[in-house]
């Protein structure tokens, strides 16, 4: 499965959600973003199967107060600046938690907070705390969280002459990793094979991604599943930065002890 979503089609998928009091908005990347901002009995019927990334517009001042989902999940904060728990979160601050992983709150700061949503498969939505203790299975529980990624200027991109890759988040046992991959104008490139992941996620960071016959600007996203080829593309005119999300393979899902901060 390889889906591709420039930031124009998910921006005119976008619409509202109702989030403890505010209305939030959600660009539709990958499967069907969450109909509504917490959970409710019987959301499993609505299972398509697939993964689910979506970006969200959360307005100035909101609080998403902590909480879990079920599947593993990405996020990252690429625009505007907010929270983290006691953690901030301005651009670009990247989270991963297994599933059944309390974290929050999500607070937006005065202009507001944008970020990613990116789940390996499917969630029936979100389970506040401490409402929701009892559905919250106990394991299994790991945090990472890598903030102050920066991102080059136009001219640095443009004047690049070699490809950089930044480790963002090591590869662990399971397979687990984050990458920035900085790549001069009009280079091609190779990711890691996604056969010994639980997929793939990119996100243009900057520049643009040439793939086939499309030019993907800044915010578009590729989703890889483990059963494809790895990706090959290369870079726009402009240069490229591509983060690379890399999700554990399924049903070896570890523990990570302390949330690790970096």
């Amino acid at each position: 499965m390889l889906i591709v979503t420039s930031a124009s089609e998910a921006a005119a998928r976008s619409r509202q959600v109702h989030v403890n009091g505010r209305d939030y908005r959600l660009d539709e990347y990958v499967g069907a973003a969450p109909k509504k901002g917490h959970y409710v009995a019987g959301n499993e019927a609505n299972d398509d199967g697939r993964p689910q990334g979506f970006l969200v517009h959360q307005p100035p001042n909101a609080v998403t107060p902590a909480h879990f989902h079920e599947p593993n999940q990405f996020q990252v904060f690429v625009g505007g600046s907010g929270r983290m728990g006691a953690a901030p979160a301005k651009p670009l601050t990247i989270q991963y938690a297994n599933g059944h992983t309390p974290y929050g709150p999500i607070v937006a700061g005065d202009e507001g907070v944008q970020y990613f949503t990116l789940r390996q498969r499917w969630d029936p939505g979100a389970k506040y705390l401490p409402a929701s203790k009892d559905l919250l299975r106990k394991g299994g529980q790991r945090t990472r969280l890598k903030s102050g990624v920066g991102v080059s200027t136009d001219e640095e991109r443009r004047a690049r002459t070699e490809t950089v890759v930044d480790v963002l988040m090591p590869e662990e046992a399971d397979g687990l990793a984050a990458w920035m991959w900085r790549l001069p104008p009009s280079a091609s490139f190779t990711l890691p094979d996604p056969s010994r992941s639980g997929g793939q996620y990119l996100i243009v960071a900057a520049g643009a991604l040439a793939t086939g016959d499309r030019a993907l600007e800044r915010l578009s996203t590729v989703f890889i599943s483990p059963e494809e080829a790895t990706y090959a593309a290369s870079a726009g005119a402009e240069g490229l930065e591509l983060l690379v999300l890399q999700f554990p393979r399924m049903g070896e899902t570890l523990s990570g002890g302390p949330s690790r901060l970096t």
